[in-house]
């Protein structure tokens, strides 16, 4: 088995799990996340883009059900020990295979928890599971239960966070080696991924995000490529990412001389980012981290060109996002507690006069101040 972890971490993330599940009063838990399945058993596929579930029963047994083309991928890459198929086919409804699953484990009138807030269960496929389950069993959201056991690193996953945050900053030193006017963003592109590979690093678990011109004020990925002029900025955020554990960066860098606009929203994207830093201790809120983002924003006037988060906590993380749940956004009563590992942006997107700002990195709380995982400064960065 290619697992990354020793057997006794994978053991005690199961008895955490199963001590969860029984504050819950769950019988069994139906797993449809790919980053629980990944955490709680080393299980690596893409494969949850079709219907597959690993069922956890309240004594500790594990079935995977999937489809052929991941038997051997879970063989391989867990310590699943009970793997059942169901069959493609014309009008297959594997609802039905998992329900006979669920019968002969002797879970019938049992209560059942259900992971339905993930990408690895689509609403039809949502459907065809409650019209099966709901006269068989007792069922329950069990949506962030998993999550919430992920959100504290081991030291084990400290040492993977820290590795993908050593590829971020690796990604970033090979942008800035060919950044300047007239050059490509395809080939800063290309140099950033290329980095991160040849780290040793995997496919991040969303796409890297580059904007020149007017794409700098974009925070998401779009085809199409453009040369750098004169007197420009990039936007870049990435994550160097390493057996699929994450740590964003992110970046605005100038070429030419910087605007007076740009070196404004600079100084006030730095002011956020470090009331935010200060905020990343258990005497905070994740509610309180955004709060500090907003006051240094409204501070200067900025308020309608920031935005409503500042930030999530990032680990182990499948396609189509490296953001897992937990954000920063106003309100948000879940405390900073000592090992997480937390991605902090400050991006400021000026559409009056097509400005970007954006400045962010990766941190490990502690039982005081959070620690920055990249070894590169917060200064601006002009090419």
């Amino acid at each position: 088995m290619a697992l990354h972890f020793e057997p006794e971490e994978y053991a005690a993330r199961h008895d955490r799990l199963l001590m969860k599940m029984a504050e819950e009063k769950l019988d069994a838990l139906l797993l449809f996340s790919q980053e629980s399945m990944y955490w709680l058993t080393g299980y690596d596929t893409f494969g949850f883009c079709f219907f597959q579930c690993l069922v956890v029963k309240a004594d500790g047994s594990m079935v995977l059900m999937t489809r052929s083309a991941d038997l051997r991928q879970a063989r391989h890459t867990s310590n699943i020990e009970n793997i059942v198929l169901w069959t493609d086919r014309e009008n297959a409804n594997p609802a039905i295979d998992l329900r006979n699953i669920l019968n002969e484990m002797d879970l019938l009138g049992c209560r059942i928890g259900i992971e339905y807030q993930t990408h690895g269960l689509t609403a039809a496929n949502g459907r065809k599971l409650d019209e099966q389950l709901t006269t068989f069993a007792k069922l329950a959201d069990a949506s962030g239960l998993v999550d919430r056991l992920r959100l504290l690193k081991s030291p084990s996953e400290i040492t993977f966070a820290r590795k993908a945050a050593s590829l971020s900053d690796d990604a970033l030193d090979a942008a800035l080696k060919i950044t300047k006017a007239g050059a490509s963003e395809a080939d800063i592109l290309a140099a950033m991924m290329s980095a991160n590979f040849e780290g040793d690093g995997d496919y991040p678990a969303n796409e890297y995000i580059i904007g020149s011109g007017a794409d700098a004020l974009l925070c998401r990925y779009k085809s199409g490529r453009r040369k750098l002029t004169k007197n420009d900025q990039l936007t870049l955020e990435w994550s160097g990412v390493y057996r699929h554990y994450h740590a964003p960066m992110m970046r605005t860098i100038l070429t030419g001389k910087p605007s007076k606009r740009h070196l404004e929203l600079y100084d006030a994207a730095r002011e956020a980012l470090e009331a935010v830093e200060a905020a990343l201790t258990p005497a905070c809120t994740f509610g309180d981290v955004f709060d500090a983002h907003a006051k240094a924003m409204e501070a200067h006037d900025l308020t309608r060109h920031r935005l409503n988060a500042c930030g999530y906590s990032v680990g182990a993380r499948f396609t189509p996002s490296w953001m897992d749940p937990q954000m920063f956004y106003s309100g948000n009563p879940e405390r900073i507690e000592p090992d997480m590992t937390l991605f902090a942006h400050m991006i400021i997107m000026d559409s009056d006069s097509e400005t970007a700002m954006t400045l962010g990195r990766t941190y490990l709380t502690t039982s005081g101040a959070a620690e920055p995982l990249s070894r590169h400064s917060l200064d601006l960065i002009v090419k």
